[in-house]
């Protein structure tokens, strides 16, 4: 063993004594405290100084810390863990559509929706400067492209562009008018490469039908009215509220540097880009952020290692802010599985079209790219929902990799299939598999706008979330807010269940719930390159911490889909308490 030496010894005794008199400002007694520390998972109390954990322990423990000063609180047995944390939030688009013309994913007849659109149109909340948008829109819609067509191309709607979202952020339909203001007509159509040709829906004599997909929706977004700095602000409080409700106290932006309306999947960014950061910066600088936002810059998939000089301009310029970091870059490597749209690159072609998908990176040079951010000391997040594309993610991972070992942790998010050949590379190339599980569910998206299309191996490692785990994979909760509910409980109790309206979806993939709890607390921390701060319960970390309803670790799966947060505390103040 080491001997100290005299000079070191006083430094350790003088360092125990100061951790002996230390005394907390606050103090949370008689609990059931998961700490997500793996050394010490459940406590009963907790000491808070300075925002930060002093300690944990027993009740006996953590009153010897209390002096006339420390702020004391009887939990009366109340559960209590980590703030929890998603590590895919689309947080500030989805403050907008809290305040904007919104199915929700609700499928209504046509009539029905019409209706509802002249409504929003009255009361003006789908009204974006002259366009009438919707928002929520269900992929169940885009069969119909034609009958859309023939509702709003004319009468009323002639001469007003129209434009219906759908819930993925990756569809939608457009009105004539809308799609001329846009550019798009039979010419254009016939002038394009066949690939863009097919993210554009057509009609026999050529025309388009106005159904449109990620490439082909991005000359439509381009075109939309942006909204003003005041009204972003309103989104970002809104978004920090109603995340603070629900016990989330940190996200990962994955698109920061793309505006409401602005291209994403073909993005060239330039050092303008900067997207939503200024709405956080405005956040910070009035009503403070009480959460921790780990917003990343969006690259186009075949970038080089030189376009990455641009993106960190961007960076720079929104150093220094208050719960607000910067660590990476996130790329689209493929679209959406569902049909019509099948822009997903898959390994086996649609059964349909007889085509892959959409691959969006670039395999000869992916692995270049990425290890250039890797090198930066960056992480990369990566858009991956077919399995060719997460094949290919994987192995630009692993080029990174073979260059070096940073130390960094790269995740890839979706993961809606995955080859079975895939799961065993997670672990050693430390990629955290960041997973959307409220998706994972037998419904009308799962059962019949992919099985039909889709291999029977493709289909039965859908989400393959316990596969993944028993590979070592490290599992993180994500939501992909506004395309779904960021409710965390949600997602937790449909990762155990699997249970959908039409069935259970591959009952073998479900996980159990301390592996969710982790999911949105230590191993979220991590995605997000934070987890030296926060995403436990331990000494030195920052106070992030929720009380709960009920015992999650009891209830069944019912009653943990409905948990209420009482209240969430931030760097040990509390800035969320439910009303009774």
């Amino acid at each position: 063993m080491k001997r100290l030496t005299p000079t070191l010894l006083l430094a350790a005794m003088s360092f125990a004594s100061l951790e002996a008199m230390a005394a907390a400002d606050l103090v949370l007694l008689n609990g059931q405290i998961f700490t997500a520390d793996r050394a010490q998972p459940k406590v009963q109390a907790l000491a808070v100084e300075n925002g930060r954990i002093l300690r944990t322990g027993s009740d006996p423990q953590i009153k010897a810390l209390i002096d006339s000063h420390t702020r004391v609180v009887d939990l009366g047995g109340k559960t209590l863990m980590p703030g929890l944390i998603d590590t895919h939030s689309h947080a500030i688009f989805g403050g907008l559509e809290m305040t904007s013309a919104n199915l929700q994913d609700e499928v209504v007849s046509l009539d029905e929706l019409e209706k509802r659109l002249r409504a929003w149109r009255d009361d003006g909340s789908a009204r974006h400067a002259d366009v009438l948008s919707i928002a929520g829109m269900s992929s169940a819609y885009w069969a119909q492209a034609q009958a859309l067509g023939q509702r709003f191309n004319q009468g009323e709607w002639a001469g007003v562009p129209v434009v219906f979202t759908g819930s993925d952020h990756h569809t939608a339909w457009a009105n004539d008018f809308m799609l001329k203001r846009a550019g798009i007509d039979a010419a254009l159509l016939k002038s394009l490469p066949e690939a863009e040709r097919n993210t554009i829906g057509q009609l026999p004599d050529g025309r388009p039908n106005g159904f449109l997909v990620d490439a082909g929706w991005d000359r439509v977004a381009a075109k939309m009215p942006a909204p003003g700095p005041e009204q972003m602000l309103r989104a970002a409080q809104s978004a920090l509220h109603y995340n603070n409700s629900l016990g989330i106290t940190a996200w990962m932006d994955p698109a920061a540097n793309a505006a409401p309306g602005e291209a994403v999947f073909a993005i060239k960014p330039t050092e303008h880009s900067v997207g939503v950061l200024p709405a956080y910066k405005a956040l910070a600088e009035s009503d403070g952020l009480t959460a921790h936002i780990a917003a990343l810059l969006v690259a186009n998939p075949r970038s080089r290692p030189a376009d990455l000089d641009t993106l960190d301009k961007v960076r720079q310029q929104f150093q220094g802010i208050p719960n607000l970091t910067l660590p990476g870059i996130k790329i689209f490597a493929d679209g959406v599985i569902e049909y019509p749209a099948q822009s997903a690159a898959m390994i086996e072609p649609y059964n349909n079209s007889h085509k892959p998908g959409e691959l969006l990176i670039d395999p000869a040079h992916f692995g270049e790219l990425v290890s250039a951010i890797d090198q930066r000391g960056w992480l990369v997040h990566i858009h991956a929902i077919g399995d060719r594309a997460v094949r290919e993610s994987l192995n630009g991972i692993e080029q990174a990799r073979q260059d070096r070992q940073s130390g960094i942790s790269h995740s890839i998010t979706h993961l809606q299939m995955v080859n079975p050949k895939e799961f065993a590379r997670f672990k050693p190339l430390n990629v955290v598999a960041s997973m959307q599980l409220l998706w994972a569910s037998a419904d009308d998206y799962t059962t019949n706008m992919i099985k039909p299309y889709v291999s029977a191996l493709a289909f039965r490692y859908q989400y393959p979330a316990h596969s993944l785990l028993k590979q070592g994979a490290t599992i993180a909760g994500a939501s992909d807010w506004p395309v779904s509910s960021p409710n965390p409980w949600n997602a937790m109790a449909q990762a155990i269940t699997r249970q959908g309206p039409l069935g259970v979806l591959n009952a073998d993939e479900r996980l159990d719930r301390e592996t969710m709890f982790y999911a949105y607390t230590l191993n979220a921390a991590r995605t997000l390159g934070l987890e030296q701060q926060i995403g436990s319960l331990t000494a030195g970390k920052q106070a992030d911490f929720i009380v709960l309803d009920r015992d999650v670790f009891a209830v069944d799966e019912k009653a943990l889909h409905e948990t209420q947060v009482l209240q969430t505390w931030f760097a040990g103040r509390e800035v969320y308490n439910r009303p009774l």
